[in-house]
Order: C-alpha cells, then sequence, then structure tokens
C-alpha cells in the first residue's frame, strides 16, 4: 500500500489543525467569558439638587460654580488567570458646547471647540489631559495586575463641575467698563465605565451615562459690584440617565486634544469680523 505513508501525514496533519483550532478557540472562549464576568454590582449617577453660585467677589471678573455632576460604580471583576493588567475607569467626552458671554449691542465672547462644532468629530475627550484616555487617575480608576487568584470588587468614583470667570468688560477692549449683560452656556457628556487590556487595548464598555449643564445669567452692568447678576435658569439641573444600552465610544473621545486644550475663545462682534482672543492650547 504505496499510498499508507502520505494518508498518514494527511490524517495527523488534520489532527494537529484541528488541535490548534481547539486551543486557539479555548483561548477565545476563555477571553470572552473573562470579558462578559466583569459585572457591576451599582452604579449611581447624580448632579447635586442645588443652583448655580455666583462670585461677584471681584472688580475684573465674575466667577460662576455650577453644581457637581457625580458617578460611582462598585466592580466585580474576577479572578485574572494569567499575566495581565486590567484597568477599570471612567472614561468621559464632550458633545455639544455653547457657551456665550454676551456684552450687549458690542457682541459676544464665546468658547468654542471647533472640530465639535463643525461636525468633524462626534465628542472630544474629556480627560484630565495627562491620562488619556482616564478622566482622572485618582479615585476615577483601578488598575488590578494578574494573575489574581480571586475575584476583585471596589468602588470607583468621579465628579465634574464648571467654576470659570468671565471678564465684566469687553475682552478685546482696552476699557475696564463692566459690558457683560448675561451669561448662556448648556453643555452635553457621555460617560462610559469601562474595562480595558492595558497589553492588547481590548476594551469592555461596562455602563454608559448621559448628562447635561446648562445654566443662563443676566447681569445688569449699571449696577454696584455685589449686584449685578441674577441666575434665571435653571434653578436645577436635569438628573444624569444611566442608559440601559451601552453606547459605543468615538474614536476622538479617546486621545488627545481634550476639551480644555482643543477649545477657542472667539470674540464676535455685532459688526465686524470675529477675532481669536485666546487660541487653542492645541498644535
Amino acid at each position: 500500500m504505496p499510498n499508507l505513508p502520505q494518508d498518514c501525514w494527511s490524517v495527523l496533519g488534520i489532527a494537529l489543525v484541528l488541535y490548534a483550532m481547539g486551543c486557539i478557540q479555548s483561548i477565545s472562549c476563555k477571553s470572552k467569558v473573562f470579558r462578559e464576568s466583569i459585572s457591576v454590582i451599582e452604579v449611581k449617577a447624580s448632579i447635586d439638587p442645588v443652583p448655580t453660585s455666583i462670585d461677584e467677589s471681584s472688580s475684573v471678573v465674575l466667577r460662576y460654580r455650577t453644581p457637581h455632576f457625580r458617578a460611582s460604580a462598585q466592580v466585580l471583576v474576577p479572578p485574572i488567570p494569567k499575566k495581565e493588567t486590567w484597568i477599570v475607569g471612567w472614561i468621559q467626552a464632550c458633545s455639544h458646547m455653547e457657551f456665550y458671554n454676551h456684552y450687549g449691542e458690542q457682541g459676544m465672547s464665546s468658547w468654542e471647540l471647533p472640530d465639535l462644532q463643525d461636525g468633524k468629530i462626534q465628542a472630544i475627550s474629556d480627560s484630565d489631559g495627562v491620562n488619556y484616555p482616564w478622566y482622572g487617575n485618582t479615585t476615577e480608576t483601578c488598575m488590578i495586575v494578574g494573575p489574581t487568584r480571586k475575584e476583585s470588587k471596589f468602588n470607583i468614583s468621579m465628579n465634574d463641575n464648571f467654576y470659570p470667570s468671565v471678564t465684566w468688560a469687553v475682552p478685546v477692549s482696552e476699557s475696564n467698563v463692566a459690558k457683560l449683560t448675561s451669561i448662556y452656556r448648556d453643555q452635553s457628556f457621555t460617560t462610559w465605565l469601562v474595562a480595558t487590556n492595558t497589553a492588547t487595548s481590548e476594551m469592555v464598555t461596562l455602563q454608559t451615562i448621559k448628562w447635561r449643564m446648562r445654566l443662563g445669567i443676566e447681569v445688569n452692568p449699571s449696577r454696584p459690584l455685589g449686584q449685578r447678576a441674577m441666575l434665571r435658569e435653571p434653578f436645577a439641573q436635569e438628573q444624569p440617565q444611566v442608559l440601559s444600552k451601552n453606547e459605543p465610544i468615538p474614536p476622538s473621545a479617546l486621545v488627545k486634544p481634550n476639551a480644555n486644550d482643543a477649545q477657542v475663545l472667539m470674540w464676535r462682534p455685532k459688526d465686524g469680523l470675529p477675532l481669536v482672543v485666546i487660541p487653542s492650547k492645541y498644535r
């Protein structure tokens, strides 16, 4: 039977291929089982039920402080069977921003995110600017280094609010005379709870939260300092939505630049061409 050796090798080759496929499938299944075993025991999201506070202590700028958005989660990670590192934490991106400071008939200044405004990106990272893509690197993340014999249970939390300064005078004027007449701000964010493998960059979205911060302040610049500004709306913010179905994370939410570095302060006069007052920090 001259063909026997060749047939044997063929059978052996098929067996080896099937064995290798079984190993690969086993590894893939174990990885999938691990990913699906990461669970969120509890998640909370809220905005403090207090109005935005206004500070007129400075003769140069008006300051305001919005209530805090807060998110926290208790996460359970199963034992990690091999030498690998996972990070669980919060990633946040801004998907909409309107931020206008009106100066009567002279015009308005506005903080703008050009790529977001022009529709070039769906959202922009709101990372701390150091620990991309994470919102922060203290209470906002937890690192688990494998192998581990036991499951890991931990809490992670984050908070966010606005505390800007707005000049009483027109920002492109040499005059110090107060001309500010109103402030309008409306921003929307998506916040994801994510687990990622540091070696493979594999990312598992565990939870998605959507929230919005709005405010309107009316200013009478002719009144004495300390009596000029009044909060108009809203006195209480809409509470965040914890989604029942996760949304995908846009690639632009995971990389530089973050919103703080990308934003531009523009002066838009009632008459004439707009001017860049403060350019983007990102080059």
